[in-house]
């Protein structure tokens, strides 16, 4: 069963139809939308201040969402698929977006809906970036957003509902 902590004083809460896997770590100051997933070995640890996440979400294996004490949140939209091992530290980010394998998005930088950050990509503090897709370290704007993007982020969220059906339903057969 996964680790969901109270701590602090706060209770982490969960929306309905969530799939949470066995080894996630939940901690604190959390709040989780409807038809959400948390994958294997993924920590949202709202120790030190809030995290927010909002509905259809996939944090996908390996992820990390935590803050700076008292200094940022982490604010997710929602339609948003948080790829393997990525890391989200007192980051904004917007609904249809798309945070690729391995990429950190550090305090206080903003994602604007309908963006796409690439595998590995480093979004630095304080920045703020317009719909599009984002590249490197750190990440650069390399193709301006559109209704293709938005839909490609879109449709990897979507994806990820199916997937969490499929280990809700193996759930309900125990």
């Amino acid at each position: 069963m996964a680790i969901i902590k109270s701590l602090n004083g706060f209770t982490p809460k969960i929306g309905k139809n969530c799939f949470i896997a066995e080894n996630a770590v939940i901690v604190g100051d959390v709040v989780i939308g409807d038809d959400c997933s948390i994958w294997y070995s993924c920590v949202l640890r709202g120790d030190v201040n809030p995290i927010r996440v909002g509905d259809r979400v996939n944090i996908q294996d390996g992820a990390v969402l935590h803050t700076l004490h008292k200094r940022s949140i982490v604010e997710v939209g929602n339609d948003v698929s948080v790829g393997h091992n990525a890391i989200i530290h007192g980051a904004k980010v917007g609904s249809n977006v798309l945070v690729g394998m391995g990429a950190i998005l550090m305090d206080n930088a903003e994602v604007a809906d309908g963006s796409i950050i690439a595998a590995g990509a480093v979004v630095l503090s304080n920045k703020k970036l317009e719909p599009g897709v984002y590249a490197g370290i750190p990440a650069t704007q390399v193709k301006e957003g559109s209704e293709e993007i938005t839909a490609a982020a879109h449709k990897n969220a979507q994806g990820y509902m199916m997937y969490k059906e499929w280990f809700l339903d193996e759930e309900n057969y125990k």
